[in-house]
């Protein structure tokens, strides 16, 4: 009765934990790493054969990519989920399986050029239609036995449709002990999907920490937010682009602009013109009209009740190929883009921030989590120069965010989270370094239970409590190098603070004295207080 950290360790992507009880091997999510990695992940100690089954949280990437790879392996078990998970989860891997290859062709061109070894996909379109066969569906709270000594229960985590926290309840040689898998635990009050469930008692508690260091604070106005910077940026003549996941954060800033459409929230802009371009996300966007309505929430089940799309609305338009996502930005109509990816690492979304980068009129709106290392993320720290397809482009566009628009959960809900399963043991993961270590700190002074964030390769005896094995920590980025890079990240950001407050005061011209005096002195104070 033991469990094993292997992925999401110390970082916020690639979860996966090894579970061996009662005779059996079992995987919680096998993700893949995107962004930057800060540490070396341990290799699975067993060969993907002798893995007994697989038990997935929710369909992002960064917890369901590596699946394939493992039936490609040898892998034959069954893969357990929601109903909800299993759609999507078949979508974005069919996808994942279409980047994977497309990136092999290419890679292999250049290396025929040069000589190079040729370049293996991690998997293919035949290994992901080999691996969807073996998804099992169980509704929330529904017990199942995946073995002997085993039981099992999904509840809602809130993070996107069909997400899960994973409750296992273990009995062997005597001893009974459960485990809950907090997956990636949800914000809430967020569109069409409901707010995270009361989580079950557990003895231990696998937490993630992604926003365990930050508050997103009370009540945001999402709708207000995003309806000001639309009707701002296109009346400027401007383009919004909204780098957006595929599968879930598109669907529900879909369902934000219908409400501000349907309220006529951006008069100045008109029936303002809004593109998807990502051919995943207009399949997800087909299964989110409907196919997967148990799992909304029940304001956007009554919305469907009345026969309303709850993500439609009219000048709503797509782009599936390649020239239809070229001539969005040969079209010079004042426009929203969404586009994939979120984190700005790949797909069509880095030909639209090429276009729109420069263009001062323009504003690159974030809605997520940008991970260490990558493009989205040096946008949001200030950024001046960005490269993009080999050409440095100048940052003179609009950067936002808006505020607590997030699917993850903040410190205070991780936090409620934590004392609702009352653990008698704590084990914190899916959090950037020192984000997991405080955290850790944070949940033990918090719940008076024993916290620690594992590395990985840590491996933990279940009946006792115990630490059985401590990992060979291995850095692929030197503390110092990273220190570097995060203080530079740092001094950019607020050199990108700097030039937004330079814009706020130009557009602060014609404003009422009054108004004009009270951020005159607020920005004299500020610099008083800095200037000491």
């Amino acid at each position: 009765m033991k469990v094993m950290f292997i992925g999401a360790a110390h970082e916020v992507t690639g979860s996966c934990t090894l579970l061996e009880t009662c005779g059996k091997r079992f995987l919680i999510d096998c993700g893949m790493e995107q962004g930057e990695n800060i540490y070396e992940n341990c290799d699975l100690p067993v060969a993907p054969c002798e893995i007994d089954a697989i038990f997935l949280t929710h369909a992002h990437i960064d917890h369901s990519g590596r699946i394939p790879q493992m039936v490609a392996n040898g892998f034959s078990g069954p893969v357990y989920m929601t109903g909800a998970t299993a759609k999507l989860a078949g979508i974005m891997l069919r996808d994942s399986a279409h980047i994977q290859e497309s990136e092999a062709q290419w890679r292999n061109r250049k290396a025929k050029r040069s000589g190079e070894e040729e370049y293996i996909p991690l998997y293919t379109s035949n290994d992901v239609e080999k691996t969807l066969p073996l998804f099992i569906s169980h509704r929330y709270g529904e017990v199942f036995t995946p073995a002997k000594g085993v039981k099992v229960s999904l509840h809602d985590a809130g993070h996107l449709l069909g997400s899960s926290y994973i409750l296992f309840e273990i009995t062997e040689d005597g001893v009974t002990k459960s485990i809950l898998f907090s997956g990636d635990i949800g914000n809430i009050n967020r569109p069409l999907i409901r707010t995270p469930s009361k989580p079950p008692h557990a003895d231990y508690a696998v937490c993630e920490s992604t926003y365990g260091d930050r508050l997103h604070g009370k009540d945001p106005d999402y709708v207000g937010q995003l309806a000001s910077v639309i009707g701002s940026t296109l009346a400027k003549g401007g383009n919004v682009v909204i780098p957006s996941f595929a599968v879930g954060r598109t669907q529900e800033i879909l369902y934000l602009i219908r409400i501000i459409k349907e309220n006529n929230l951006c008069p100045e802009a008109g029936n303002f013109p809004v593109y998807v371009d990502s051919p995943l996300g207009i399949e997800a966007t087909h299964i989110y009209s409907g196919e997967v309505s148990e799992f909304f929430d029940d304001e956007t089940r009554e919305i469907l009740s009345k026969g309303i799309n709850p993500i439609s609305f009219p000048n709503l338009r797509t782009a599936i190929t390649s020239a239809e996502s070229t001539a969005i930005n040969t079209n010079t109509e004042p426009k929203v883009i969404i586009s994939a990816s979120g984190m700005c690492e790949a797909g069509r979304i880095r030909h639209h921030l090429k276009h729109n980068l420069w263009r001062e009129e323009s504003t690159i709106l974030f809605a997520g989590y940008q991970s260490e290392g990558t493009l989205g993320r040096k946008l949001i720290e200030g950024a001046e120069y960005v490269k993009i397809f080999g050409d440095e482009i100048k940052v003179k566009s609009r950067i936002a965010i808006i505020d607590g628009f997030s699917s993850h959960g903040d410190r205070n809900m991780l936090l409620q989270w934590l004392k609702n399963v009352n653990p008698d043991m704590i084990f914190i993961n899916h959090g950037e370094d020192g984000v997991a270590n405080e955290f850790s700190l944070t949940a033990e002074r918090e719940t008076g239970k024993p916290a620690y964030a594992p590395f990985s390769g840590d491996v933990y005896d279940l009946a006792t409590g115990e630490c059985l094995e401590k990992a060979i920590v291995k850095k692929l980025l030197s503390k110092k190098n990273f220190a570097t890079k995060k203080a530079k990240g740092e001094y950019e950001r607020l050199r990108g603070a700097g030039y937004r407050l330079i814009k706020l005061i130009e557009n602060c011209k014609g404003m009422p004295n009054k108004e004009l005096a009270k951020l005159a002195d607020q920005i004299t104070n500020l610099c008083d207080k800095w200037e000491k």
